[in-house]
């Protein structure tokens, strides 16, 4: 074969391969597209896949669903997916906490940097210190001075050991001095519940679920996370403020397994993007 019909064929194929690519992709889905989110129902992963899926229903033309698999700060959830077939009909929706798990769990039996694609950011929320109304502390210099107070301090509640509300705390006891220890709960919802009904004293929830139950009264906000103040809560001051460098926050993306389709990612992507100028989710989002 001479160079010239060598390179001949090596265009055709990329040609073939492009349009074949691009079918892919305008053909996907053509079934059913499962979400998993690695958390119980009712925090803000799992509200906020269940708007995109419908979202993703309206535009596929098929059923999105949301399965919540929990377990091991995500772990469980995440190792469901790296394990399905890369091809795009099985998702995952997750935290932060994928990140910090790197860390916590050095016998993981995967690596979430190379079993996983990273498909959108869907979106970044703040962090909010909150007590219950019981606790006798209305800034942070007073809780720090109330825990120190009491020889058995105070407790806080997290998502789960190594979320972020958890790390949240850790890093506040460590700049701030406060005595704190550490209850964890089964997902978000668990840990809202407790801090409302006075069975912890802190909490450091996402604005998304903390913002309501203060615009109820049924907690008080100290402080958020980031260096920003919250546009949501505008009277709350930073932690940065007073620990300079105090900067956390829980941001939320959308996995798919390696190996699935480019085409099929990008899709994908497109969709998110639409839909985060819905007005529903709009409204979710402006509630951090």
């Amino acid at each position: 074969m001479t160079f010239r019909s060598t390179a001949a064929v090596a265009v055709l194929a990329a040609f073939s391969l492009a349009s074949a690519t691009a079918a892919l992709a305008q053909g996907y889905p053509t079934r059913p597209v499962r979400i998993v989110v690695p958390f119980t129902p009712g925090g803000g992963t799992d509200l906020l896949a269940r708007l995109l899926s419908v979202r993703f229903t309206e535009a596929f033309g098929h059923s999105v669903i949301v399965e919540n698999r929990a377990g091991s700060g995500g772990n469980i959830g995440a190792e469901f997916v790296i394990r399905s077939p890369a091809d795009g009909y099985t998702l995952l929706m997750s935290t932060a906490s994928m990140a910090v798990n790197v860390s916590l769990y050095p016998k993981l039996p995967f690596d979430v940097r190379s079993d996983l694609i990273p498909i959108v950011q869907v979106a970044s929320a703040p962090i909010v210190l909150c007590v219950h109304p019981s606790v006798p502390a209305r800034t942070v210099k007073e809780l720090i001075a109330l825990s120190k107070s009491r020889k058995e301090g105070l407790n806080f509640g997290s998502n789960g050991t190594g979320t972020t509300s958890h790390l949240a705390g850790v890093m506040l006891q460590q700049v701030a001095g406060l005595k704190l220890t550490h209850i964890p709960f089964k997902g978000a919802s668990a840990a809202m519940i407790s801090l409302v009904g006075g069975e912890v004293d802190v909490g450091l929830p996402a604005v998304i679920s903390g913002r309501p139950n203060i615009a109820a009264g049924k907690l008080r906000g100290l402080a958020v996370t980031t260096k920003r103040r919250s546009s949501v809560l505008p009277d709350l001051p930073t932690l940065d403020s007073m620990y300079p460098g105090f900067d956390i926050d829980n941001w939320f993306a959308l996995f798919a397994p390696a190996g699935t389709p480019q085409a099929v990612v990008t899709r994908i992507n497109a969709e998110v993007v639409k839909s985060l100028q819905h007005a529903d989710l709009k409204a979710f989002m402006a509630r951090e």
